[in-house]
């Protein structure tokens, strides 16, 4: 049975709660603002414990995760235009999006449940969208449940930002880790990245990771900046069963971290634009290639790419996928 308990935070535009679910194995700090997983603690095969995120990291990112190609979308003929925030790109829900909000919350059985409601014309999105989100823990297992439901069709990607670092809080990087994604395919992208449309087959290429593959080296081979892609779990049309999508080893500590969800794809992504300004828990500078995400979601700008995953939700219909984050030690 896993301990459920509520905490006041701190205030923002309100009071921001901070719930605290705590199994025998993993304890996860969750707060209102934001959605934001704040914390895991996981032992090492020692027994010492592990903290995972500093405060806004963590976040469910939405109304749409990841990029929209020129914040440009068109739905029954009529034209939406977003905020540019990332390049000539959208990214992310907007300027002002699901990460900012403050999250009405409940007590759920070995968890806590947190709903949004986003109005029409929020960010440039139509229709009016309530949106919940469930996080519940079970032995070591850390599930996440997204729900939505609109009243005009609408866009919809929710995913949670939670950077990793299973070597533990204040190590300076990654490289050590062994990645595994078992995904045959990934989409490529152009130099603002968005996806050319173009599935490309892994085989062959820097991006199989469907066998272990030790981080550094293979960051030392990649051109650009690091990983920043999507890896294809199911083309489009195949129905959303849950698979098992992404494991990471830290063999210095032994943790383990097994990534399971029913979305299309997994975003892969090394920290690249961290810079070490952005100071966290006990003042520990997070810079480029520190922390790794696996952040489970549909087909990057989907929305304007006739080929992949549909992006929409219409009225009547529910959104609804599940992602699993399970500790271990080997």
């Amino acid at each position: 049975m896993t301990e459920v308990c509520k905490e006041e935070f701190g205030t923002a535009v309100g009071p921001v709660e901070k719930w605290i679910l705590r199994s025998c194995s993993v304890t996860v700090e969750i707060i209102s603002l934001g959605c934001v997983i704040k914390s895991i603690k996981t032992p090492d095969r020692c027994g010492q414990r592990y903290l995972s995120n500093p405060r806004y990291f963590g976040a469910v990112v939405g109304r749409v995760a990841n990029r929209i190609a020129k914040g440009h979308f068109v739905i029954d003929d009529k034209e939406y235009k977003l905020a540019i925030n990332n390049g000539p790109n959208a990214l992310h829900g907007g300027l002002k999006g699901f990460d900012k909000a403050l999250w009405t919350t409940e007590a759920v059985d070995n968890g806590v449940k947190l709903r949004h409601s986003s109005p029409d014309g929020d960010e440039g999105y139509p229709g009016n969208l309530n949106t919940c989100v469930t996080y519940t823990l079970e032995k070591n297992t850390l599930s996440v449940l997204y729900q939505a439901q609109t009243d005009h069709t609408t866009p919809i990607n929710l995913t949670n930002h939670s950077y990793f670092n299973l070597a533990g809080q204040g190590t300076p990087d990654i490289y050590d880790h062994e990645v595994t994604i078992s995904a045959e395919s990934y989409l490529p992208v152009d130099d603002t990245m968005i996806p050319t449309g173009e599935v490309k087959s892994v085989e062959k290429t820097l991006f199989d990771l469907r066998k272990p593959v030790l981080l550094g080296s293979r960051l030392k081979e990649l051109p650009g900046p690091g990983f920043d892609h999507n890896f294809c779990l199911r083309s489009p049309g195949q129905p959303p069963l849950e698979r098992k999508c992404a494991r990471v080893v830290h063999p210095g500590t032994g943790r383990v971290l097994e990534v399971s969800t029913t979305q299309p794809g997994v975003q892969f992504y090394t920290s690249n634009f961290l810079d070490g300004t952005l100071k966290g828990k006990g003042g520990a500078a997070y810079s480029k290639h520190s922390a790794f995400c696996l952040e489970t979601q549909n087909w990057p700008d989907a929305i304007n790419q006739p080929n992949f995953p549909d992006a929409l939700l219409r009225p009547g219909e529910m959104y609804t996928h599940t992602t699993r984050f399970t500790f271990s030690v080997v």
